[in-house]
Parts: structure tokens; C-alpha cells; sequence
């Protein structure tokens, strides 16, 4: 492409402090360097995870800095080292990443990568400990690695999924974040056994993948916990068998059960 080697200038929505709204700005997105990807991302989500870190209460602040995680998008260019991808490729971005060579990536029960795993204090890409964004030459921080709230983003190539170029990005913009780990919390840490009794607090995109996990197990019975009634009916959809509604009841939730119809 035109523009590989060569800074991006783009429009990004920047957190300049805790709390305070995001600012639309042009920052400029550096060439990636060795074993880094740069993406045009096309799509992004809002995840609660990158409000909480927007308030940043109780946690480390590091900001200004580029939020976001939950995308889906295209590699503009590549750095040295990378051979898994190349320009046009669709990616997800993934915040905890695989460097496919420690213990943990090595391990089938663990993907706590000594190299990528998740890093929300850390506002610069791992190779040299810089940001590749900046404003007027000032450095604007990363976030988790993937910092999707821009036109442009630089990733750590094993902190990217390449995925069908045919699947629709809007929609699966969503496995790089709250799909992947309601599925994956009840399919890789659950493991519910073929009849089992699965309960599922909260029925958000985790909570409904979380769902679709106990459903792909073959729970008997799929008891869905919120206290949103309305989303009863998203939630049969996905196999919930029964719903419980914690206003509706004076005794502890594990007594309570409604059937679904």
C-alpha cells in the first residue's frame, strides 16, 4: 500500500484525563516496527472495560491515551518479522495475545502468555518501550495493546486473529472481546458436562456467549440471572431454559426459578 513506511495521520478519540470526555483528534500513527502490524480498523466497540479504565478508579492512570479493544479491521502494512500476515488481511484485534513459544501458550489449560498477556498499565508497544501515536510529536499512550479507538492502530502481531475476509465485520468485530470470553469461560474453564445445571449471572454479549457455551456442552437445564426482564426473551434465543429475575423473589437466587415458555 501507499502509505507503508510512512506516518498516518488519522482521526482518533483521545482520553486526555480520567473521567473527562473523549476528544476527537488527528494524531499521527507511526510505521509499525519488527513483529508489529498496522491496521486500518473499520469497526470498534464499546466494552465495559474500557469504561472502567476511562474512570480509572482504583487503577494506575495513564493517560492521555487511546482506548479500546473490541474491533475488527484490515492490515494496512507490516513490520519486520512478520510472516503470519500481510496488507488486505482482515484481522481481530486480541489483548491477550500468543507468543506461541512460552509455558503458557504451550499449555492447553493457561493463555497468560509470558510475553502479551494482558497489560492495562502499559502505554507503549513492547519492542522498544515507545508510542506509536503521537500529537504534534507528543506521545499519546496505548491501551491493552490494541487501542481501537482510532482510524489507524500498531498491534503486536500475536495480538491479532486473522479471520475469514467473507465474515462480516460489524458483527464479528465482537469475538475480539465479549464473545470470546463468555464462550470461552464456560467451553475452556467450566466445561459443563453433557446434563449438567448451568447458571448464568448477567445477560449481556458475555453472559449470552457464556450461554451459548453451556448450550454447546448440552447443559439440561440453562438458568439466566438479571435483573433486566426484557432480556428474558433475547436470552431463550440462546438456550436459556429458565430465567430468574432477582427483584422478583425474597429468598436467595439459587431457591428461585422461573420456567421459560
Amino acid at each position: 500500500m501507499a502509505t507503508a513506511g510512512k506516518v498516518i495521520k488519522c482521526k482518533a478519540a483521545v482520553a486526555w484525563e480520567a473521567g473527562k470526555p473523549l476528544s476527537m483528534e488527528e494524531v499521527e500513527v507511526a510505521p509499525p516496527q519488527a513483529m508489529e502490524v498496522r491496521v486500518k480498523i473499520l469497526y470498534t466497540a464499546l466494552c465495559h472495560t474500557d469504561v472502567y479504565f476511562w474512570e480509572a478508579k482504583g487503577q494506575t492512570p495513564v493517560f492521555p491515551r487511546i482506548l479500546g479493544h473490541e474491533a475488527g479491521g484490515i492490515v494496512e502494512s507490516v513490520g519486520e518479522g512478520v510472516t503470519e500476515l500481510v496488507p488486505g488481511d482482515h484481522v481481530l484485534p486480541v489483548f491477550t495475545g500468543e507468543c506461541k513459544e512460552c509455558a503458557h501458550c504451550m499449555s492447553e489449560e493457561s493463555n497468560l502468555c509470558d510475553l502479551l498477556r494482558i497489560n492495562v498499565d502499559r502505554g507503549v508497544m513492547i519492542g522498544d518501550g515507545q508510542s506509536r501515536f503521537t500529537i504534534d510529536g507528543k506521545p499519546i499512550f496505548h491501551f491493552v495493546g490494541t487501542s481501537t479507538f482510532s482510524e489507524y492502530t500498531v498491534i503486536h502481531v500475536g495480538c491479532l486473529a486473522k479471520i475469514d475476509p467473507e465474515a462480516p465485520l460489524d458483527k464479528v468485530c465482537l469475538l475480539s472481546c465479549g464473545i470470546s470470553t463468555g464462550l470461552g469461560a464456560t467451553l475452556n474453564v467450566a466445561k459443563p458436562k453433557k446434563g449438567m445445571t448451568v447458571a448464568i449471572f448477567g445477560l449481556g454479549a458475555v453472559g449470552l456467549a457464556a450461554m451459548e457455551g453451556a448450550r454447546m456442552s448440552g447443559a439440561s437445564r440453562i438458568i439466566g440471572v438479571d435483573l433486566n426482564p426484557a432480556k428474558h426473551e433475547q436470552a431463550k434465543k440462546f438456550g436459556c431454559t429458565d430465567f430468574v429475575n432477582p427483584k422478583d423473589h425474597t429468598k436467595p437466587v439459587q431457591e428461585a426459578s422461573s420456567t421459560c415458555t
